[in-house]
């Protein structure tokens, strides 16, 4: 059976999810954290490529980014699987690959769809019973988002910018849209589309991609809720 293609478009954000081989733990201790947000901010400067959001998992990451060129993402996650898997292996005296094989990424329509998706990234934790709040949970991009903490890598995206004229604002804005529950339809749409690697927007937007980039992405079946992270 033919892999299902990952498509990437200069200046079209993608969601971005990389999982730990067989859903092992990819993050042992608090410092391997560190050390993979250091390898991704190297990766997005050398190939550059924009990160919106993100949030690390102790099996699995979350990453919202923009590229400027079709390559730049799977260059940057090229690079930082080699970087962050070497270094581990070498800390451990392990062996073999953290990651399964190839990691899932779908085009997100921003008008439509950025903010749904940049908060389902940073509710993950949540979601997981880890915390009962996204600003609890260390390793995730609503650290700056929600509670104006600097995160080095980050870039903040033209919709988040648009919450508020200064950071306070944006941060308050930004914080009560977490008052509200991502509807369960569109958990489902987010997962769904991210599981095919088919752009998650409607019928316009894919029609778009379809012609900019010369491909097809058919039409996803209906089917049952996808079980969550």
């Amino acid at each position: 059976m033919p892999r299902k293609p990952r498509i990437y478009a200069p200046g079209i954000t993608s969601h971005i999810v990389q999982r730990g081989h067989n859903r092992s733990a990819c993050f042992f201790y608090e410092d391997d954290f560190k050390i993979y947000i250091n390898a991704l901010a190297s990766a997005l400067i050398q190939y550059d490529v924009k990160l919106h959001a993100f949030v690390l998992m102790t099996n699995h990451v979350h990453l919202l980014m923009t590229p400027t060129t079709t390559e730049g993402i799977s260059c940057v996650m090229q690079s930082v699987g080699r970087t962050y898997v070497s270094t581990i292996n070498r800390l451990y005296q392990r062996t073999g690959t953290l990651w399964e094989g190839r990691h899932k990424a779908c085009l997100i329509d921003s008008e439509s769809y950025f903010m749904a998706c940049q908060r389902y990234i940073e509710l993950n934790p949540v979601r997981a019973h880890m915390v009962k709040h996204p600003s609890e949970y260390t390793w995730s991009s609503y650290q700056y988002h929600g509670a104006g903490r600097k995160i080095a890598c980050l870039t903040p995206h033209p919709i988040y910018q648009a919450l508020g004229p200064t950071p306070e604002q944006r941060q308050l804005m930004y914080r009560e849209l977490f008052n509200t529950a991502l509807p369960p339809e569109q958990l489902h749409t987010i997962r769904n589309c991210l599981k095919h690697n088919y752009p998650l927007g409607n019928d316009k937007f894919r029609a778009e991609i379809e012609a900019h980039l010369n491909v097809r992405f058919g039409h996803l079946k209906p089917g049952h809720p996808i079980k969550p992270e």
